[in-house]
């Protein structure tokens, strides 16, 4: 049913931005996810969606205990309706019910932390499975427990007498460095299957058609239909 209801909306679309779907498509990931736990400024938040979409990050989870996450239209610049965005703000503490999900999927969780257990990231192993970037608040970072279930640590090496870097930033090099590293790699395979590409590919076309969920209705009505009549 998704392959059909595709090569429905695909009519209502141009030649140039079907193919410009498969290209992006072609460079997205699921191998490495990103985690957001309790990001409270609006402006941060929003730069990180936008350099995960820019750099083929498919999948985000945004954590809610004490804050709601909040976009700056200004700072995407609409990259959101290209992401696939999950919130966890239905507990008191959702980092553990978050974090236990993503080890669930085989995701290795990943720290980015100053600390001195940290390793460097050029020294990060990208060949050892997928993995997710784990990035905290501003003021406090990530969480304890957090910390506590996290598999490895990450930290950006850095020469200066300041020890962090903005949040937006650091995930931005993060982000950058490790994908870049994923697509020169052959061994790894870090791409969609055929399955997830469609899948995304229509959330795509129902976010670039206007009344798109009334044209779905018509083509799944027909559709039903003419099950019917066979």
């Amino acid at each position: 049913m998704t392959r059909a209801l595709v090569d429905h909306l695909s009519q209502f679309v141009s030649e140039r931005r079907l193919q410009l779907f498969d290209t992006v498509l072609n460079m997205r990931t699921r191998y490495m996810t990103v985690v957001l736990e309790d990001i409270y400024q609006p402006h941060n938040a929003s730069a990180v969606l936008r350099s995960c979409e820019c750099f083929g990050i498919q999948d985000i989870h945004i954590i809610e205990n004490k804050n709601e996450y909040h976009i700056n239209p200004d700072v995407v610049m609409g990259s959101t309706k290209w992401l696939s965005i999950n919130r966890y703000n239905q507990f008191d503490d959702n980092t553990a019910n978050t974090l236990r999900d993503l080890k669930t999927k085989g995701y290795r969780l990943v720290a980015t932390s100053p600390h001195k257990k940290s390793a460097d990231l050029r020294d990060f192993d990208t060949t050892r499975g997928k993995f997710a970037l784990l990035f905290g608040t501003e003021l406090k970072g990530l969480s304890p427990l957090a910390l506590d279930m996290a598999d490895e640590f990450i930290r950006i090496p850095m020469t200066g007498f300041t020890e962090s870097l903005n949040i937006s930033v650091t995930a931005a090099i993060c982000i950058h460095h490790l994908t870049s590293i994923l697509h020169r790699d052959n061994s790894i395979s870090w791409h969609l299957t055929d399955e997830e590409k469609q899948e995304i590919k229509l959330d795509w076309l129902r976010n670039s058609i206007r009344k798109s969920h009334l044209i779905e209705k018509a083509f799944l009505e027909q559709f039903q239909k003419n099950k019917k009549e066979f």
